[in-house]
């Protein structure tokens, strides 16, 4: 039995009209076949029922909360229900129903605030609609910092680890464009990238000695300057400081050569100075099995890495694979945590 027997996982639903209700009933429907951690979906249940018609398939859904989840999972879908305020019709997104998107969110991470959900796994969002109803964070993981920054009075740094069966990679800027990287690469933004990173491979991946490889910003790693200076002015000097810390860290390296077989023997996590120099190589070494896991908060909270996905919507050819993954991910992080020493 798991240590977080009892606690189900907290999934939210996503946009409605993508494919989180689609990938959401399939990972349900093959939890027999497949072992998948229960967890309690918190969206309309009315979504699910047109969703699982147009697919074709039988669920019973379940409303209910956590403390029945975990024992209805196995026959039942449970749902805590968080009505769309307007029609969802599979594959047309809807501002209208962005409040129920977000209110989601914020109850998933009220539950695994309180002990009565082990994790958080988030169904892909689509940030573009959610701007239209007047959102204003640049995504889903600067949304959970806020809320984990409120609930704990404490300010939240969240960090973006794509995890997946050959690979780790974290980006230390993510979500700017190409140009702006370099003014935003500070030294204090590495460091703390690093830090975090290190500090979640051990609490909740298990890692006693997390071995941590940096990626320079320029091709050939700077080349000594002839390429750009910033991997000797800024990168290198955190490196220094991170070893005599006494963090295990090699770098800053050569970006092109730090993805294949035998480059990855040395590290557990790659730490990349952009959003692509990181997300490429996950994503070519594990598309359908990758998670995206965000680091540095108060809990776990990981997702499918992928969007939503809105031409495959209600057609029954969306794979649930990264999602199941992002569950059983979630479950063993909270497992590692539980038998952390306090």
């Amino acid at each position: 039995m798991d240590k977080t027997s009892g606690r189900p996982i907290a999934l939210t639903m996503g946009d409605p009209a993508g494919i989180g209700p689609d990938i959401s009933l399939a990972v349900w429907a093959s939890r027999v076949t497949r072992p998948t951690p229960p967890f309690l979906f918190i969206g309309d249940p009315s979504v699910l029922s047109a969703r699982a018609k147009a697919l074709g398939q039988t669920v019973q859904i379940r409303e209910t909360d956590c403390f029945e989840a975990h024992s209805a999972f196995s026959e039942s879908l449970p749902v805590l229900p968080i009505p769309c305020p307007a029609a969802v019709v599979a594959g047309q997104p809807n501002a209208a129903n962005a409040s129920a998107v977000t209110d989601a969110i914020d109850i998933a991470v009220r539950l695994v605030m309180a002990g009565e959900a082990s994790a958080v796994v988030t169904n892909p969002i689509a940030k573009a609609v959610l701007y239209e109803a007047g959102f204003r964070f640049p995504g889903h993981t600067e949304y959970l910092a806020d809320l984990a920054t409120k609930a704990t009075g404490l300010l939240v740094m969240p960090v973006m680890m794509l995890a997946g069966p050959k690979l780790r990679a974290v980006p230390v800027t993510i979500h700017i464009p190409l140009k702006d990287v370099p003014g935003e690469l500070t030294p204090e933004l590495i460091y703390r990238t690093c830090t975090i990173t290190a500090a979640d491979l051990r609490s909740r991946f298990g890692l006693t000695a997390p071995r941590l490889a940096v990626a320079g910003l320029n091709p050939h790693a700077g080349e000594g300057g002839a390429l750009g200076l910033e991997d000797d002015a800024v990168i290198r000097p955190v490196i220094d400081r991170l070893r005599a810390e006494g963090l295990d860290v090699v770098g800053p390296l050569p970006a092109d050569t730090m993805f294949h077989d035998r480059a990855r023997e040395i590290y557990d996590v790659a730490i990349c100075m952009y959003h692509d120099q990181a997300l490429i190589p996950a994503k070519a070494l594990g598309f359908d099995d990758s998670v995206n896991v965000t680091l540095g908060l108060p809990f776990i909270r990981t997702s499918p890495d992928h969007g939503t996905a809105f031409s495959l919507a209600g057609k029954g050819v969306a794979r649930e694979d990264s999602l199941l993954a992002a569950l059983r991910l979630a479950a063993e992080l909270a497992d590692n945590a539980e038998g952390m020493p306090r």
